[in-house]
């Protein structure tokens, strides 16, 4: 056997670049990257900052998650919750931000945006119900506005899953719990005419702890033939989701108090909802010695039919407040990249990446007054067209064996077309903006590097926003808003993993918004408001000590405000969070064992601008056990809010009336966590 020679330390060198040196995100790989299972691969010379990473699909099937969106959890600092039945898009908290539904966090599932701009509900609905966790290969992260690739909506932070074209086993999972809790799922991929067929359907049912229950109906398919690599092929994926459920919105605190109303009752137990999404995507892509071209396309159809009720009677005391917010879509776009490589010396080595991005929105969606779900008459309806387009230009260079760069430059071109039921908020407007970016990367010096990251970033605003000159409900003028908002971040970071077996990664960071946006708690929107900052630090830390046991903390501080100065109100943020935390022991092939317990720290937030009142914290226990019965078989039993904890998932504080009140009443409003809930899983592999 011949003897293997050590790899040159100039070739070491070289592989990040080889490998894109755009980081976590990462779009154009020469050479595919090897992960170990079971241990989280190392992101030196690989991630361009402090707050970027990579976790494995193998990493994220070993999570304890209550609904599919709290994969994203795995992104250290953020935080999942609900504040309403499910099946509705969950809310999200980063960088001291309430995200409302996905507001400054841009997702995507296989290159395919899953935000929604200007939804009905709330810009940037990100309802990340149909994901499917059995398929998932691995979720990318970064945060703040420091690379070229990314545009709308992530400046606090993307999350990128990425579909696996083949699955090395086929795999079937039956599941059944508390609550109505059901689950039967099944996975498979096979060899068809020289290429690859995955497929996978998925059923499940949930009640939750409700005294109206959830009653939570969703099915999910997923269908893609592929053939060839991840750097060298392409595939064609077909998904279909369709979910119904009823709602169990936000109760107010002085009912709970007063013994009224239960912590799992409902208000109006007709809210509720019905969504549908349909999507077709395809990926070409190709993989040379010098050059990678990357090129996706895609098309969506979206359906939702929303009824809330968060001020009950308080405007209209005899039918009350339930409202309606309907919304069809058909979303299309393409994306497409080029990156050549150039070699100047031992060390001068440079990736130079041209990219291109279209996408359009054909909308219908309203808000209406509803009475048991039945129409009483419409606030508004629309039909907006909303057209945009991107192009930007990447380099990322290594100067010296310690040092390296990349550096972008982004303009996006926006285009709203709205014709509202109302002449007056009818129109089109066009909006454009550029945003440079630039990373610092320093080492690595003893298994450390250092990070100094800055750029420009933005969000859309709502369509409707640019056109509004009329309130639609009480007919007072209103000021168009702008159609984007800038952002500027600023970033410090350090990753080590000078100590074996640990990788630490810590950051400091500051973002500043030209305008924040802003929760309408009596009509389920938000409204551009105040220019705000925010500072932060936070603190990722993943240790192996043994091949069977890994140990995650993650800690995150932050400290946000508006930058004008209102006499009138003070300068705290609504919801925005302020500290998060968890830990996490997870045990893996420990013989025929395996498990996990995550402890979860959710700290309090401003619910008013002068910080008066406050939210509660929330600490949550998750955990979950599994044994592996035989070679293809093997049993989890997974248990949530094991310390059955009484606390919130989410708190609001706004004016609401009760059907026995007289007048409105401003009150803290909660969703209460579920009560702790066990469920078994069979899962059979062939």
């Amino acid at each position: 056997m011949p003897k293997l020679r050590p790899i040159p330390k100039a070739l070491c060198l070289l592989f990040p670049l080889l490998l894109g040196a755009s980081g976590a995100h990462a779009d154009d790989p020469v050479i595919a990257r090897v992960l170990v299972e079971g241990s989280r691969g190392s992101q030196l010379g690989l991630a361009d900052s402090a707050s970027q990473g990579s976790v494995s699909g193998r990493e994220l099937e070993l999570r304890t998650v209550y609904r599919p969106g709290e994969i994203l959890e795995a992104t250290p600092g953020l935080v999942v919750s609900q504040h309403s039945g499910e099946g509705k898009a969950n809310q999200f908290y980063l960088r001291g931000f309430n995200l409302d539904h996905g507001t400054d966090l841009a997702t995507f599932i296989d290159d395919m945006p899953v935000n929604q701009r200007s939804h009905a509900h709330g810009q940037g609905w990100t309802d990340l119900n149909f994901l499917m966790p059995e398929l998932v290969g691995r979720l990318d992260y970064g945060k703040g506005p420091y690379s070229a690739r990314v545009g709308d909506f992530a400046s606090a932070g993307s999350a990128a899953i990425t579909y696996v074209n083949r699955l090395p086993q086929n795999i079937a999972t039956l599941s059944a719990g508390q609550n109505g809790y059901g689950r039967a799922a099944i996975a498979a991929s096979t060899e068809l005419g020289g290429a690859s067929l995955l497929y996978a359907l998925e059923g499940l049912h949930n009640n939750g702890p409700f005294t109206n229950g959830d009653n939570y109906r969703k099915y999910n398919g997923v269908l893609r033939l592929s053939q060839g690599y991840a750097n060298n092929g392409w595939n064609v994926t077909a998904m279909a989701y369709q979910g119904r459920w009823n709602s169990t919105d936000q109760i107010p605190l002085r009912a709970v108090d007063n013994g009224s109303l239960g912590r799992f009752d409902a208000i109006d137990p007709t809210d509720g909802g019905r969504a549908e999404r349909l999507s077709l995507s395809g990926t070409w892509r190709q993989t040379g010695a010098d050059t990678s071209s990357k090129v996706s396309a895609y098309v969506i159809r979206n359906r939702l039919d929303l009824y809330s009720n968060f001020s009950y009677f308080m405007n209209d005391p005899v039918n009350g407040d339930q409202f309606a917010q309907p919304d069809r879509r058909v979303t299309s776009g393409l994306t497409a990249s080029h990156t050549f490589h150039l070699h100047q010396g031992p060390w001068q080595v440079s990736d130079w990446t041209v990219g291109a991005i279209g996408q359009n929105d054909n909308i219908f969606n309203g808000l209406q007054h509803t009475r048991a779900q039945q129409v009483l008459s419409s606030v508004r309806a629309d039909h907006i067209v909303e057209s945009s387009a991107a192009v930007y230009v990447e380099n990322a260079t290594r100067w010296t064996d310690v040092f390296r760069t990349v550096a972008g430059v982004r303009a996006d071109r926006y285009r709203y077309d709205v014709k509202s039921d109302l002449a007056a908020n009818s129109g089109s407007a066009s909006a454009g903006i550029a945003n440079p970016s630039l990373n610092l990367i320093f080492g690595p010096w003893a298994a450390t590097e250092f990070y100094v990251n800055m750029g420009n970033g933005f969000h859309s605003n709502d369509a409707r926003g640019t056109q509004t000159r009329v309130d639609p409900a009480t007919g007072a003028p209103l000021t168009p808003v702008p159609g984007l908002v800038r952002s500027k971040g600023l970033e410090l970071g350090m990753r080590t993993e000078a100590i074996p077996k640990m990788q630490t990664a810590l950051s400091l960071y500051r973002l500043d918004f030209a305008s924040e946006l802003t929760y309408v708690g009596d009509e389920g929107t938000t409204e551009a408001g105040r220019p705000s900052r925010r500072y932060g630090i936070e603190l990722s830390n993943y240790y192996k000590p043994v091949k069977w046991l890994s140990i995650d903390f993650d800690a995150a501080y932050a400290r946000a405000r508006s930058r004008d100065s209102d006499p009138l109100a003070g300068n705290y943020i609504e919801g925005a969070v302020e500290g998060v935390s968890q830990l996490a022991l997870t045990v893996d092939k420990l013989g025929p064992w395996s498990g996990a317990v995550r402890l979860r720290y959710f700290g309090p937030r401003p619910l008013v601008d002068d910080n008066s009142v406050r939210s509660h914290s929330s600490t949550t226990l998750n955990g979950r056990i599994g044994y592996k019965i035989n070679g293809q078989t093997r049993l989890e039993l997974e248990g949530f809010n094991l310390t059955n904890r009484r606390t919130s998932a989410i708190d609001y504080y706004y004016a609401s009336q009760l059907a026995s009140e007289a007048v409105p009443r401003a009150d803290l409003h909660f969703h209460p966590i579920e009560s702790r809930s066990l469920r078994a899983t069979l899962i059979r592999n062939w």
